[in-house]
């Protein structure tokens, strides 16, 4: 009897945070609120990843980037970045285990566009222009644009009160607020 709990708890503990992490993975805590480009290479040398990180820095590229919401993923050799900051293992291969990705070839680095909405809108392997990726987000349906853009809130007027009877500088009572005209019950 106690060999079996024994088992159970230690089966819990090694499978709870791993069923854990799944469902809180980078593209999950991402959705609705930006879009992740990612960008899977072998090496840290390698052209597709110098050229388009380099390409992101210019300036034009680097605020169309804010502008259209956006996070860069970078994996190298199973170590993942997110815009330059060191992810934990845990979490970079939960990133991979969520791409689906298959099969990748060690001779080309993949680029892969996650929309808000959670679906991939480019998945390209080898080199590939930024001006591309901001018109494919471009050609997104309004819908997925604002998935997550709350509509602005204007702040409610509060409510004026008249002075009334013959003593200036004193509020009186406010007036009952007429009903709106045209509705009728």
């Amino acid at each position: 009897m106690f060999a079996r709990s024994l088992t159970l708890a230690v089966l819990l503990a090694v499978a709870g945070p791993l069923l854990a992490a799944d469902g809180d993975t980078p593209l999950a805590q991402e959705r609705g609120k930006s879009r992740p480009l990612i960008i899977i290479a072998s090496s840290s040398v390698d052209p597709t990843l110098v050229t388009l990180k380099k390409s992101l820095d210019e300036p034009a590229n680097k605020e169309a980037f804010a502008k259209h919401n956006m996070v860069l993923y970078t994996i190298v050799s199973l170590a993942g970045q997110r815009n330059g900051k060191d992810m934990d293992a845990q979490s970079t291969m939960a990133l991979i285990r969520e791409l689906k990705l298959g099969v990748l070839d060690k001779n080309q680095a993949q680029v892969i566009l996650v929309g808000k909405d959670g679906e991939k809108k480019i998945d390209h392997k080898g080199a590939i222009d930024p001006k591309e990726i901001f018109s494919t987000i471009d050609q997104m349906p309004m819908a997925e644009k604002e998935a997550a853009a709350p509509a602005p809130v204007a702040p409610a007027a509060e409510p004026k009160s008249t002075p009334q009877g013959g003593k200036p500088g004193k509020a009186g009572k406010t007036a009952p607020a007429a009903p709106p005209a045209g509705l009728d019950d």
